[in-house]
Order: C-alpha cells, then sequence, then structure tokens
C-alpha cells in the first residue's frame, strides 16, 4: 500500500487539518475519516506498532469505514507524506558519487576511503523545517556556484524498524564541499535543502529495495536538460547496513528517514538554476517534483 498526505480545510479531523490517504492497489480511501487517530503516518506506524501488527494490516481493517478519495487527488495536491523529524543521508554508495565527490574535491582520497571501508558515511540532513514536500521548491544556495539534485531512496523509519520506503532529493552545494570537505554541513544543510514524497510505500508493496529503478529529469524553461536511470541495485552498501549504522550509539526520535545515496550524477558543466524542475522517479513508489528556488 502507499500512503499519501493531502491537505484538507477546518472541518478534517486531524490535527492539522490533513488527511492521510492510503492508495491499495489504485483505490484511495481517507483513513482520518475512519478514524481522527490516524491523522499522520506517524500515528499509524504507533498504532501498528502498539498492537504489534503491520501498517498495512492497520489500514485493512480501517477501509471499510474510510471515505473514497479520487485517485486524480493523488497525482495533483498531495502534501509531504511523512514528517520526519529528522532527515539523515548516506553518501558514497554508489560507485558513480564517489567517482563524483573525487572529481569536485581537492581531497580525493577522502572518498575513495569511505567507499572502500565497512563504516559508510551517515550524516545529518534535515529538520521538518527545512523540508519540502511534491510541488513545493527545493532550494539551492545563494552563496553557492555549482548546485546539483541527488535522487535517492529513502528509508522512512519508526522506532528503528523499517515501515517504509520513500523518494528523496538531497539537494547539495558539490562547489562549497568540493573546496574543502569539513565545510559538508554548510553543502547539505540550508533552507530548503531537501524534499520528500510522493508517499510512503510500505514493504509490502516495495518487496525487495535493492531492485528498484530509479530516475531523474531535469527540466529548463522546457527544455530537457539532463535525464538518466540507474537500479538500487548498483548499491555497494545495504538499506539494513546504513540503517544499522545510524543507529549505533545514537538515540534517534520516533520517526526518521535515512536517505541512501546517489547514482545520478549531472555532468560536471551543469548547474541547477532557479527555476529548474526536478522529477525523481522510483518503482513501486511513485515521482516526486519539485521546481527550483534561490535561498
Amino acid at each position: 500500500m502507499r500512503y499519501y498526505r493531502l491537505p484538507g480545510g477546518e472541518s478534517d479531523s486531524s490535527a492539522d487539518g490533513s488527511l492521510v490517504v492510503v492508495d491499495d492497489d489504485g483505490d484511495a480511501y481517507d483513513l482520518t475519516a475512519a478514524s481522527p487517530d490516524l491523522g499522520s503516518f506517524t500515528a499509524i506506524a504507533r498504532a501498528a506498532n502498539a498492537g504489534d501488527r503491520s501498517i498495512d494490516a492497520i489500514a485493512r481493517d480501517r477501509i471499510p469505514d474510510a471515505d473514497p478519495v479520487s485517485t486524480d487527488d493523488l497525482d495533483e495536491s498531495v502534501a509531504l507524506p511523512v514528517v520526519a523529524d529528522e532527515i539523515w543521508a548516506a553518501g558514497v554508495t554508489y560507485h558513480i558519487s564517489e567517482k563524483a565527490r573525487e572529481a569536485e574535491s581537492g581531497k580525493p582520497e577522502v572518498y575513495l576511503d569511505v567507499y572502500e571501508s565497512d563504516r559508510p558515511e551517515v550524516f545529518f540532513k534535515a529538520t521538518p523545517s527545512r523540508t519540502v514536500g511534491p510541488g513545493e521548491a527545493v532550494g539551492v544556495r545563494a552563496d553557492s556556484e555549482w548546485d546539483v539534485p541527488e535522487p535517492e531512496l529513502g528509508v522512512v523509519l519508526h522506532r528503528g524498524d523499517v515501515v517504509g520506503y520513500t523518494v528523496g532529493n538531497d539537494v547539495s552545494s558539490r562547489s562549497i564541499e568540493g573546496e574543502n570537505p569539513l565545510y559538508l554541513p554548510q553543502a547539505k544543510v540550508y533552507d530548503r535543502c531537501c524534499s520528500v514524497g510522493p508517499c510512503v510505500s510500505t514493504e509490502e508493496t516495495v518487496e525487495d529495495p535493492h531492485d528498484l529503478t530509479m530516475s531523474l529529469t531535469i527540466e529548463r524553461d522546457g527544455e530537457l536538460m539532463y535525464e538518466d536511470s540507474t537500479s538500487t541495485g548498483e548499491m555497494a552498501t545495504r538499506c539494513e547496513t546504513l540503517v544499522e549504522y545510524l543507529y549505533r550509539h545514537n538515540e534517534l526520535p520516533e520517526t526518521v528517514v535515512l536517505l541512501t545515496g546517489t547514482a545520478l550524477v549531472p555532468d560536471d558543466d551543469f548547474t541547477l538554476q532557479e527555476g529548474d524542475r526536478i522529477a525523481i522517479d522510483i518503482d513501486r513508489i511513485g515521482r516526486l517534483v519539485n521546481d527550483t528556488v534561490t535561498v
């Protein structure tokens, strides 16, 4: 099943007026109408955890009492599907990303060492206030000269357990990071630095997170500037290893998203500009589309 969040009105029963909608094989239902206690993806995960059941089992119990929703709404007006307390990310998990990081840096051996090491690169990416959803603009820093989107599979975690997957965009300043690896936080963490969406797909729907096609397109004024695709099967480090290292000696909040690295890197002469449209597709999850703004 896929779980979406739709903006709602003042009469809606969730705390912020939004609706949690589940897509069950092409049929969509408003779970919030069935129960105000299911007003967010985290709330559904909490209910599943309390009952020692899967998220999809909780949803199936509530569908008979839920209002049907047009699937057209899931293409046009969805919001950030899960408001994670923290978003973390991993780097140098694909061979091409290791090569790209070497190319941008004056200290390329740093990235080669990480790629060949047992310990992965894991870093803090975003707070809720720095994260945008589908249809919202991601940011590029005004003090950066070279900026790129980084399409990534996102692992959705609730109290340390994998509860689903989403699409993420780890927007990055290659010029700032390339100047000095110690500038990584400035290259990665800033206003509108991350987008997530369009939904959360459960493990039952995704099946194998290492067998998904991922694609990226970038358009500028209607012209296609970049298009490519890859497979998550190219990851050198598996999702479960990244999750295990994320939680080592690290107490995390209830809901976390971990982005798992990118294998789609535009040519070195490309940089994002204000107004660019970025579209990321991942099998069994969906398409995340964001425009670009300078921050």
